[in-house]
């Protein structure tokens, strides 16, 4: 886990994020808390866990990439799900417990790679010698002692890239087995038809690969893969995983407000969400789950929960999941000023990305500051008419306004500048300012 202080990640997430300073600060405090949990020696590690947030804002103000940055700066384990998506036990879709399966796949996915990596140096050097045995095999004496050295600084250079060889693949199976008694039929069927095929596939003998022919710098990248997949040990990567699901994975239930009850009522629809909500209580609380890879605990796996609830209040969750999210803040709504900082401040602005594009073809876009103000009051102006999408209405104004731009840069001169000002940006979205009917469809 990395050691970032709050203000650390505060500054981290200003760096993609535009305002929503109250979101910032308490999630970083929430992922401060899981550096001083593991710090904490005795009986009250295991008794401290993660106080889980409610964030609560419209759509398009930041409250998924909140969550999802932060999870990248911690290198955590991260899933998103959508709470709408699930379905009360005994009804087809998928099962509550899916989400945890989700995050220790991306666990296992995440560790097995860093292993890859660790000893990607030694699996190069084993390509290496399995090539030069195709080309020089060791049986053959070598009377000047080294050719088989000038042949290796060959390959390395890149002179034999272009030669064709012969190389046979092992079919040595991936990752850790399948314990054929491990189906649990309350499980959705998404996971359990995961489950079979993965226990088919341990049971079933795998066929020896056929020879293949290929170019030595496929082979070279081929070979490399499959020795770092021969020296990385499955078991210890899954213990590794599960380890770091459960202490350091990130859940963010999305839409949470969609599976609250409306007016405390409980009729008809209203059932079934109550019902999602009592399936996501126990995982919430802290509960065993069982995966493919073995059984994970809930108890300190941190919940980040958002919703609208432009109809729905967070009151109208029941009580005990009400509880299980102690910290709640409410993100604000993006106007004007924030729609221009988002074009020019953040290391991944929009107009940085349009500028990096056109650049591959040569062409080199400029944003004028009356221009960007002009994109800024387009997106305010259709998100009042139509819908309140908040920043993500940037996107689609900015993709109307460089269609042209971006469909005629092939054929412009190499060193073409391209400027967008606001002439520019009122003549593109013209009939789209004018006719809030077209504003409506097309924005």
């Amino acid at each position: 886990m990395q050691t970032f202080t709050p203000r650390e990640v505060v500054s981290e997430l200003d760096r993609f994020i535009v305002g929503q300073d109250k979101a910032k600060r308490a999630v970083a405090v929430a992922l401060r808390n899981r550096w001083r949990r593991i710090q904490v020696k005795g009986p009250m590690h295991d008794e401290i866990t993660p106080k889980n947030i409610l964030l609560i804002g419209p759509t398009g103000v930041g409250k998924t990439e909140i969550a999802r940055r932060l999870a990248k700066l911690a290198g955590a384990p991260f899933v998103k799900v959508e709470a709408s998506k699930f379905t009360e036990v005994g009804y087809v879709g998928r099962d509550v417990e899916s989400m945890i399966r989700d995050l220790v796949r991306v666990a296992v996915s995440m560790v097995h790679k860093e292993e890859e990596e660790r000893v990607g140096a030694k699996a190069e050097e084993m390509a290496e010698e399995r090539i030069l045995d195709i080309l020089l095999p060791r049986s053959v004496v070598d009377s000047m002692g080294d050719t088989r050295e000038k042949l290796r600084q060959m390959l390395r250079d890149g002179f034999l890239d272009e030669k064709e060889i012969e190389v046979e693949f092992s079919a040595r199976p991936q990752g850790p087995s399948v314990d054929v008694f491990a189906l649990n039929p309350m499980q959705g069927m998404e996971e359990m038809g995961s489950q079979i095929q993965d226990m088919l596939g341990s049971i079933l003998p795998k066929k020896r690969q056929a020879r293949k022919k290929m170019k030595v710098a496929e082979a070279l990248k081929a070979l490399r893969v499959e020795e770092a997949a021969r020296l990385v040990d499955p078991e210890k990567v899954t213990e590794e995983a599960l380890k770091r699901a459960e202490n350091e994975g990130i859940i963010f239930i999305d839409e949470i407000d969609k599976i609250a009850s409306r007016g405390g009522e409980s009729r008809g629809p209203d059932v079934s969400r109550e019902g999602v909500q009592r399936d996501i209580l126990p995982i919430v609380e802290g509960s065993t789950v069982t995966t493919k890879y073995g059984v994970i605990k809930t108890d300190h796996i941190l919940f980040i929960a958002s919703g609208a609830f432009h109809i729905a209040k967070p009151s109208d969750l029941i009580p005990e999941l009400q509880g299980r999210f102690p910290i709640r803040v409410e993100l604000t709504a993006l106007g004007r000023d924030d729609f221009v900082r988002i074009l020019t401040e953040p290391q991944n602005a929009l107009t940085r990305q349009y500028v990096e594009l056109l650049e591959t073809e040569g062409v080199k876009l400029l944003f004028t500051e009356d221009g960007v103000l002009e994109l800024a009051d387009m997106a305010v102006m259709v998100n009042e008419r139509t819908e309140n999408i908040g920043a993500r209405r940037l996107h689609t104004v900015m993709e109307r306004v460089l269609e042209e731009i971006s469909f005629t840069a092939p054929d412009k001169d190499a060193g073409s500048i391209l400027m967008v000002d606001s002439a520019y940006v009122r003549e593109k979205l013209a009939d789209v300012a004018s006719d809030a009917d077209v504003s409506r469809f097309i924005l």
